[in-house]
């Protein structure tokens, strides 16, 4: 390869470093200075699409990734701004996560707890039920292709070789890093959602033992033992993998498809139960974790009508709290700065010692103070009565959320006040 002239600025966006390079392309960091904000971008090699073996794909997968740009819009999937396609230079510009990505926790002097890992692979598999719901296969799932942030935050990135149903984009086969395709792509096979689950299951398994399930000295015989070989369990290269979660592992990389879970949903699901479980009494005492705020939030009748980027945002806003019976939530008068929802348990409502209702799991209660807008002070007394799980939402933190959030948040508070106008007119009229 030659010597690359240093680049200045990308389109129009200034160049502050050079993150790195790869076969085709290499990634900047620079400054988006219209929406004043960083970004990656990725350029690709000019001579990587004149190459005359391998151009034409590379061409094919730069437009793949490229069509997707707005459209995949979800908090666990690294953003794709722009696309820009010119003669002399074509270039991805994406949103810039700041943590690289996953690859590094795959060796053995650097493993992350089995709970972490469960955390971060219960984000992923959100992120991809979401995609599939739009038609998208990723194809190419590894830890390299997984952005962090933060302990737990991640962002699935590098969707070039997806299979996207209903578009126009021509579709490329026998794509993929190998080590981490399911036996169907192996054998170029027709591949569904399920491929994708495979994939996830190797990379949980790479991030829990700091090996890959199937090595060979080449990639016929790698393919060989993928197709044909035996898997030796993850708990036999570390002790401490919980069982529940070795059985995670073995399912999503079931050498059957049929035999893996069969939707992203069941798999997240299990996921979060076994990492609530693996926690036990202790949970008490720590703070809520994310797929636990996230379960929560999506089986409560109140955030029905949440999409999931919304509930990812929800989690985001909120303070949680467990809160033993006796305790005073709200105190008739105080300023009313923010809203509840009771993710479990019970509370009384009572005003100057009258009860005025009983809030249970699932119910709000503080939001005429947010309704009200002026005059926000608190109306009644709220106490827990039996032992609580408590959602606080900040009012000035729905300044922080989209517009879509907002709306779901508004129609919610009018299903509930037409309920409560409907329910006293019943016992006024006597019936």
């Amino acid at each position: 390869m030659s010597e690359r002239t240093k680049l200045e600025t990308v389109g129009k966006y200034p160049v502050v470093r050079k993150l790195g390079e790869g076969a085709t392309s290499e990634v900047y960091l620079c400054r988006d200075p219209f929406n004043n904000r960083d970004v990656a971008v990725k350029v690709a090699y000019p001579e990587s699409f004149a190459d005359p073996e391998r151009g034409q794909l590379f061409r094919r997968l730069f437009l793949t990734e490229a069509s997707l740009a707005g459209k995949l819009q979800h908090p666990h999937i690294c953003q794709i701004y722009d696309a820009v396609a010119e003669e002399k230079i074509n270039y991805l510009v994406m949103e810039y996560v700041d943590g690289g990505t996953l690859e590094k926790y795959c060796r053995a002097e650097h493993l992350l707890t089995p709970a972490r890992i469960v955390e971060l692979t219960f984000k992923c598999t959100r992120a991809l039920e979401f995609a599939h719901r739009v038609g998208v296969t990723h194809r190419d799932l590894k830890p390299a292709n997984i952005l962090h942030t933060g302990e737990t935050n991640v962002k699935i990135s590098d969707f070039g070789g997806a299979l996207i149903s209903k578009g126009e984009t021509t579709q490329v086969g026998s794509i993929g890093s190998p080590a981490y395709m399911s036996p169907e792509q192996v054998k170029e096979q027709p591949l569904d959602h399920r491929t994708d689950i495979y994939s996830i299951g190797v990379s949980m398994y790479q991030l829990l033992t700091g090996r890959l399930p199937f090595q060979g000295a080449n990639n016929f015989s790698l393919m060989y033992a993928i197709t044909g070989g035996k898997l030796e369990p993850p708990s036999k290269l570390r002790k401490d993998i919980p069982p529940e979660i070795e059985s995670i592992v073995l399912r999503a990389m079931a050498r059957e498809r049929d035999s893996r879970y069969p939707t992203w949903g069941e798999f997240s699901r299990e996921l979060a139960q076994v990492f609530s479980a693996s926690r036990g009494q202790a949970r008490k005492a720590q703070e809520f974790a994310d797929s636990d705020r996230f379960e929560t939030l999506r089986a409560l009748a109140f955030f029905s009508a949440f999409s999931d980027a919304e509930l990812w945002e929800v989690a985001r806003i909120s303070a949680w709290r467990h809160a033993d019976a006796g305790q005073t939530l709200m105190k008739e008068g105080e300023p009313g700065e923010d809203f509840c929802i009771l993710a479990d348990g019970e509370a009384k409502v009572t005003r100057r010692g009258k009860l005025l209702g009983v809030v249970k799991t699932g119910e709000c209660f503080g939001e005429m103070a947010y309704l009200a807008k002026k005059d926000n002070k608190r109306g009644a007394d709220v106490t827990v009565s039996a032992e609580a799980a408590v959602i606080s939402v900040p009012t000035a933190s729905l300044a922080q959320v989209s517009e879509g959030c907002r709306h779901k948040f508004d129609r919610a508070f009018m299903t509930i006040l037409v309920e409560r106008l409907s329910a006293a007119n019943l016992r006024l009229s006597g019936v």
